[in-house]
């Protein structure tokens, strides 16, 4: 499936599922956002992180990429059933409404959707409160137990905007 977003500063975008292609692209662009927006991570906790993301994640993982005119991945969208598990754009076009893009893909596919964000990440939790998502909980450690807080996101339907 494919489908097209609004344009920004590379050209049209495309929305289409990841392929093993992308894989070395897909880590490099989430290396970069996080170094770009996750500087409570120690290089420890960033190297972990990493090795699980590279190893496990994204081979496995089924995402929805948004790729620029040459058809190269300038972001990606993970999710399990309407929870968005990942988020990532590539630096270079943050501002520029792709991930926006990918989330309005998202709620066209979904009545309600939920998101973590860490805590620690403000940029990230503004991205998607402007988007209409409202807190609805908080855990005071990631998934893997680190004690780095998340919230708990939900935007209904009648939220867009």
């Amino acid at each position: 499936m494919t489908a097209t977003g609004p344009s920004d500063a590379a050209g049209r975008l495309r929305i289409r599922r990841n392929t093993p292609e992308d894989a070395t692209r897909l880590f490099a662009l989430w290396h970069a956002a996080v170094e770009a927006t996750h500087h409570f991570l120690s290089p420890a906790d960033r190297s972990e992180i990493a090795a699980m993301v590279r190893d496990d994640y994204l081979p496995a993982a089924e995402l929805w990429v948004a790729s620029d005119a040459a058809d190269c991945p300038v972001a990606f969208l993970g999710m399990t059933g309407a929870h968005v598990d990942a988020l990532f754009v590539d630096p270079a076009h943050h501002g520029r409404g792709v991930g926006r893009a990918l989330m309005d893909f998202a709620r066209a596919r979904h009545d309600v959707l939920t998101v973590d964000v860490n805590e620690q990440n403000p940029r990230a939790v503004g991205f998607y409160e402007r988007l209409g998502f409202v807190r609805t909980g908080r855990s005071p450690t990631d998934d893997q137990g680190r004690p780095f807080p998340l919230l708990h996101l939900r935007l209904e339907a009648s939220g867009n905007g």
